[in-house]
């Protein structure tokens, strides 16, 4: 049995794409995912299955949302070891005086390419600033996520992949879960 971690894009933002999170644990489960379990409103998702395939539990769950829904929800699928390595590679960590508040991790749905980050072009969006590791792209902001351009849409974008981007806090507490499970 392995436990997935599925980061739904776009819903219950601003009004839009509504779904309530009991609903969505009970459609999961009538697929034939096990120990269902939610975090916050914003599409955070733990599910337990035979599949291995990342990718296949979040084609599945992507299907069953538009199938029951109606909604186009983008999906990216993580596992414990992608949290792990969130703690343990990202560069704004290390820094002094660090503001948590404004760090965050964008998911993308494929591995990065070592021109990625040329790709981006993050020089124009100064002062925020990012980095890239594998399938996640650290990302500081200078005075918000509210207030800046370089945002899911643009890395979407630019890199030709699906992106999904939680707050540090939000990706802490989802480690503790995993860890929990």
């Amino acid at each position: 049995m392995t436990t997935h971690l599925a980061l739904l894009r776009g819903i219950n933002v601003s009004g839009h794409n509504m779904i309530k999170m009991e609903t969505l644990k009970t459609t999961l489960e009538a697929i034939g995912f096990l120990n269902v379990q939610t975090y916050i409103q914003s599409g955070n998702v733990f599910v337990d299955c035979e599949d291995e395939n990342a990718a296949a539990v979040g084609f599945k769950i992507k299907q069953e949302i538009f199938k029951v829904f109606g909604y186009e929800v983008p999906v990216v699928v993580i596992g414990k070891s992608d949290l792990e390595a969130c703690f343990k590679n990202n560069p704004f960590l290390t820094e002094k005086e660090i503001d948590i508040k404004k760090i965050y991790v964008a998911f993308v749905s494929i591995a990065l390419q070592s021109t990625s980050m040329n790709d981006l072009k993050i020089s124009q969006f100064k002062p925020d600033e990012a980095s890239i590791d594998v399938n996640r792209i650290y990302i500081k902001y200078a005075v918000g996520a509210g207030k800046t351009r370089f945002d899911q849409k643009y890395i979407e974008k630019k890199l030709n992949v699906i992106a999904t981007i939680r707050n540090w806090n939000t990706v802490t507490q989802l480690l503790k879960i995993f860890e929990e499970r």
